[in-house]
């Protein structure tokens, strides 16, 4: 559980300081007498370079030298305007975690972030509000326990004031990865006022990819690097960047367009749907009912739970190879199932397949239907052979998905023209059928789902905007 250690001694006023804030805030913790303790004294020197500073506090193992009380606040997450502590479980490459941290450092409101990754306990904890499932962020506001809350439920739940705006934009960007915010460089560079919004993490399936080699001016740069370059140019030329805002309705009226989220109402001039895609699923028995909890769509966002254990990766494309090997890296062992005969991967994959020792390959296997232990719990896949028909079970401790991508555009069904796949078809400088309305990316109808190409279509789009605003 949460461990908080603070050293001190009787005579302390700030040490009578610190435990009486931390009394009044039911915040449990262990103290050690330095007077007493003579390992205690030799640890609280050593953290404060040779000096016998106390309170010396220690916070899951972090340490804090003779903190105040906000720094106590801070480091805790005791609001004392709301009267309400928040503790975030969560972990660095987890998007919903990045949007979430955001949106709360936006609104002021302070939170303990617990690192799952740093804390075997903390996982075990996440795993027992969840029943099994390792589901981040996990937020625990006054003690109530709440599983990935999208931004207008934190906003309900603290009782935050977001004041409405009114104001509009010259393009509001529907997406924030590589395509959304390319689009956003050009159209600031050109002096038009662009609003990002963002359903999830700012970066999109390329902030998931853990190594991007082809992108040109890198040899290798990861996923989560470059994206954040993108972002911080995006920002750097002025636009404004909103994460945490699932678009449900856009309207034009009278010339402008009305964008609808969950909680607010945001008004452009144009607008550039750059949504990207999800991944698609296998549709067969019991996939639903283990998707968390040993079924995953992202070894970048999952793989740390599964170090050191086996996993099961479906696929023959690229994502199925490049994100196998990565598990490889870490994993005790990689079982790739493929439904054809051969993979569809690039021979840049494939041929590195026979080098790594602990990837074994299942060819020409379709996958029947997942499997649950007494527990509930995944335990493996079963598969049928496609030449003889013959059905095994292929165990593991957890299984990652990765036969391609469904566009994110159901919501635009009715105000663009989409193909019968559901991609938004263009023509010219990224128009769609909607006069004002323009597509970029993996969205798109023909698109080439790359980070260098999606940056290209952000271009495009940003001069189709442009045309459209002259």
């Amino acid at each position: 559980m949460d461990q908080i250690i603070l050293y001190g001694a009787d005579w302390c006023p700030d040490c009578q300081r610190a435990k009486s804030y931390l009394k009044e805030h039911n915040i449990k913790y262990q103290f050690v007498d330095v007077d007493l303790d003579k390992e205690a004294t030799a640890k609280v020197e050593k953290i404060n370079n040779g000096k016998r500073i106390i309170p010396t506090v220690i916070v899951n193992e972090k340490s804090y030298t003779n903190p105040d009380n906000p720094n106590l606040a801070s480091v805790l997450g005791i609001n004392e305007n709301i009267l309400k502590t928040v503790r975030l479980y969560g972990a660095d490459w987890c998007p919903d975690c990045r949007r979430a941290k955001s949106y709360l450092n936006d609104n002021g409101i302070k939170y303990q972030f617990i690192d799952v990754d740093e804390h075997d306990w903390a996982t075990e904890e996440v795993e027992r509000i969840n029943n099994g499932k390792r589901i981040i962020p996990t937020v625990i506001i006054n003690g109530e326990p709440y599983t990935n809350p999208d931004n207008q439920e934190l906003k309900e739940l603290l009782e935050i004031d977001e004041a409405q705006e009114h104001k509009v934009y010259d393009t509001i960007i529907i997406g924030g990865g590589a395509a959304g915010l390319t689009t956003a460089i050009y159209a600031q560079r050109d002096r038009f006022d662009t609003l990002i919004l963002e359903k999830k993490n700012i970066g999109g399936n390329a902030f998931l990819t853990e190594k991007i080699e082809n992108y040109p001016g890198f040899n290798e740069i990861s996923g989560p690097d470059l994206m954040q370059k993108m972002e911080e140019q995006a920002k750097v030329y002025g636009a404004t960047i909103k994460t945490g805002e699932d678009v449900k309705e856009i309207n034009k009226k009278e010339g402008q367009f009305y964008i609808t989220t969950k909680g607010n109402e945001y008004i452009g001039k144009s607008v550039v749907l750059a949504t990207g895609s999800t991944y698609r699923k296998l549709g067969i028995p019991n996939e639903e009912e283990l998707i968390g909890s040993g079924i995953h769509f992202c070894a970048t966002c999952d793989g740390a739970f599964y170090r050191d254990r086996e996993v099961i990766v479906i696929g023959g494309g690229n994502s199925a190879l490049e994100e196998g090997i990565f598990l490889a890296g870490f994993c005790k062992k990689v079982k790739i199932i493929n439904r054809s005969s051969e993979f569809k991967a690039s021979k840049t994959y494939i041929e590195k397949l026979p080098e790594i020792e602990n990837i074994t390959t299942y060819i020409d296997k379709s996958s029947v239907a997942f499997e649950a232990d007494e527990k509930g719990l995944f335990k493996g896949v079963r598969v049928k052979d496609n030449k003889t028909g013959e059905e095994e079970l292929i165990t593991a401790d957890g299984a990652f998905i990765f036969i391609g991508l469904i566009p994110n555009t159901e919501t635009f069904k009715g105000v663009v023209g989409l193909n019968e796949r559901g991609f938004i078809q263009t023509k010219g400088l990224a128009e769609t059928t909607t006069t004002g309305v323009f597509a970029a990316g993996d969205c798109r109808e023909g698109a080439i789902a790359q980070v260098a190409a999606a940056t290209g279509e952000g271009v495009l789009a940003s001069y189709g905007v442009r045309a459209y605003l002259k």
